[in-house]
């Protein structure tokens, strides 16, 4: 019986859940916020309790030595040596890493390099696994990557109509993200529908803030949304999908706004999707609010969003030719009655079909009418469980 930790680390967050293994059991979890602000937030929430604490965390070792400290303090360890073993969740890998890997070597620094690909989360990866690197530096330490899913991809669906010296030489190709969240809702998906993952054809869509669409055959990524970064695929909270190439030149040539690379990625990345669109928020909740309120601009961003969703999916039926599920997970996929109504309305030709009455809030498993063909499902993401499972096959 070991103590394992599974991380995931933003850029001013830390988000974290204790697991007793090999039994799966979660101890505790917890969030802290505002990381390098003053009034930063720590919360732990253990025994059906949940402890709060306002102070200033200047960086992630110190959000690292609390939580550790937090844990011992409400006797949920007795001491750090009860952890064995800490994975961390990291957006992108790259062409360095197919598969969870062990941190030993320059595998922070790599990270850390990628940060090129994932800009808003590589950085923030790394200064957590520095963080419990020096905390706790001789536990097992594992990274676990957004991408490794999508490895399995044909080359024709991962690489770009650019010439190939782009691929060769600097690594232009899709590669995905959100690859735990599709593992795990896939696999989720088999046993609620009683069958073999290698039989199934299932489209999984991760819908949160970010979001991405995965095509899955055989337990296997075949396709996703997102691309050479989660900039790609469909529209977000904040980000835009797939836009036309040429607009970015187009705008460096006639607003100031695009004139510097930051100040485009900023733009495209965090000022964009249904914040930009709406004028309002990044948040669905809001923007349905404001949509029901009768405001123009946030009915065009939903209907925006639900449109992107739909294309995307068509796509993947096209490229599974067929489906025996779409899954919902995520804040948005999970938590949206409007939105899972929505998008499946307006894809009933292809025999999928919700019932009103099990899309209600709170719902998981089967949504479908008796009738559809492609079943429709809500499964509640358990990414840090999948990070979990891969510190203990990797213990040495």
């Amino acid at each position: 019986m070991t103590k394992t930790i599974a991380i995931n680390a933003g850029s001013s967050s830390l988000k974290w859940q204790l697991y007793q293994m090999p039994e799966e059991k979660v101890l505790a979890k917890g969030l802290i916020e505002r990381i390098g602000l003053k009034d930063s937030i720590s919360t732990v929430k253990f025994d059906g309790r949940s402890e709060q604490q306002v102070l200033d965390i200047d960086n992630h070792t110190l959000a690292v030595k609390i939580l550790l400290d937090d844990l011992i303090r409400f006797d949920i360890i007795k001491s750090y040596d009860e952890i064995t073993g800490v994975g961390h969740r990291v957006v992108a890998g790259g062409e360095y890493f197919k598969e969870s890997t062990v941190v030993e070597g320059d595998v922070i620094e790599k990270v850390e390099e990628l940060g090129l690909l994932a800009p808003l989360h590589n950085p923030a990866n790394a200064a957590g696994i520095r963080a419990f690197k020096e905390l706790l530096p001789d536990i097992t330490s594992v990274v676990v990557f957004d991408t490794s899913f999508h490895t399995s991809m044909p080359e024709k669906a991962y690489r770009y109509p650019l010439p190939t010296k782009y691929y060769t030489e600097n690594k232009v190709r899709k590669y995905g993200a959100h690859g735990t969240s599709h593992q795990y809702v896939a696999q989720e998906a088999a046993k609620v529908l009683g069958r073999p993952l290698e039989e199934l054809k299932l489209i999984t869509c991760h819908i949160g803030n970010g979001a991405s669409i995965t095509a899955v055959k055989g337990g296997k990524s075949v396709d996703t949304s997102m691309g050479f970064t989660p900039l790609g695929g469909v529209m977000m909270g904040t980000r835009t999908g797939d836009i036309d190439p040429a607009i970015i030149p187009y705008l460096m040539q006639y607003t100031e706004d695009f004139n510097k690379p930051e100040d485009i990625s900023r733009i495209l990345n965090r000022e964009s999707g249904l914040m930009g669109v709406s004028g309002k928020s990044s948040d669905m909740r809001d923007v349905i609010a404001a949509m029901e309120a009768g405001d123009h601009d946030a009915t065009l961003a939903y209907e925006m969003y639900v449109d992107r969703i739909q294309k995307h999916i068509g796509q993947y039926l096209a490229v599974l030719n067929g489906a025996d599920a779409i899954i919902f997970t995520a804040g948005i996929g999970e938590n949206s009655v409007h939105v899972r109504d929505a998008v499946i309305s307006g894809i009933s030709w292809f025999g999928c079909d919700v019932d009103p009455e099990k899309n209600v809030f709170g719902a998981t498993g089967d949504i479908s009418t008796d009738a559809a063909s492609v079943r429709v499902l809500v499964i509640p993401t358990d990414e840090e469980l999948v990070i979990a499972r891969d510190v203990e096959r990797l213990k040495k």
